[in-house]
């Protein structure tokens, strides 16, 4: 399976980075799925669960996949303690190359070197014998299959401890865009996975929010593992409910034209 996760980009560090993230993105625009490199707004709301008040009380396992050149690689090589432990997923081999030297060279990824392992293989053929407590992804879905997604989805499960979370974002008008400018078989692809993706968030309970500083502003969801009476950060999971505790109201269930993009 050709995952090439390179939606992530930062903006440039330099000329090279920035001349990489022009050459990747017109070479490989399927996986890359970006017109613009991310913010940090959206970098931020990606790394959310490692905010103090969300955070495991243990050292924490996290997981981004799709890294890119590592904007929101930034973000979570701030946000992790020095117990914590990151593990960066990328399969392009230029950002593969941006990365490693980022990681000697770049301040904010110097400076937690020794907790971040960058792994160039693709999620779905990595061997992973541990669980994480967050999960943070960068891939394009939209651009994918529906059995690419729902290949990268069920992996992101069987690897997030009960109670982890899981982040993942859509850039908002891609359906629109797809539906005037693609033939009948790419928007029938494209519906397929919005759908899929919606069926996905609204069986795990997802809350949703859009960051509007991103060009284009992207829909960024939060879901988390079952864990039995817990809470998520000021809102209560199924379990809570089902034994009488939280409101309903505090749970977000995606309508589905919320998906719609």
């Amino acid at each position: 399976m050709d995952l090439k996760q390179a939606n992530c980009v930062p903006l440039p560090q330099n000329s090279a980075a920035g001349l990489a993230f022009l050459r990747e993105a017109a070479r490989t625009f399927r996986t890359t799925g970006a017109v613009a490199p991310s913010s940090r707004r959206l970098a931020e709301r990606l790394a959310a669960p490692l905010a103090p008040t969300c955070r495991p009380r243990r050292p924490a396992a996290v997981l981004e996949v799709g890294a890119g050149t590592g904007p929101v690689t930034r973000v979570l090589a701030g946000a992790v303690g020095p117990a914590d432990r990151l593990d960066v997923v990328e399969i392009n081999p230029r950002f593969v190359e941006i990365l490693d030297g980022a990681l000697r060279t770049d301040p904010a990824l110097s400076a937690a070197a020794d907790r971040i392992r960058l792994i160039p293989e693709s999620i779905t053929d990595l061997r992973i014998d541990h669980g994480y407590d967050v999960i943070v992804s960068c891939l394009p879905f939209t651009n994918f299959d529906p059995e690419e997604v729902r290949a990268i989805l069920d992996r992101y499960l069987s690897v997030l401890v009960p109670g982890g979370h899981l982040t993942f974002f859509a850039y908002l008008g891609t359906h629109a865009t797809r539906s005037l400018l693609s033939g009948r078989r790419e928007t029938a692809r494209h519906r397929e996975v919005t759908c899929l993706l919606h069926d996905f968030t609204r069986r795990h309970s997802g809350r949703a929010s859009v960051v509007w500083r991103n060009l284009p502003p992207a829909r960024v969801w939060h879901l988390r593992a079952p864990r039995p009476a817990a809470r998520i950060c000021g809102f209560a999971e199924k379990s809570d409910i089902a034994a009488g505790g939280g409101r309903p109201d505090q749970v977000y269930l995606p309508a589905p034209d919320r998906m719609r993009d």
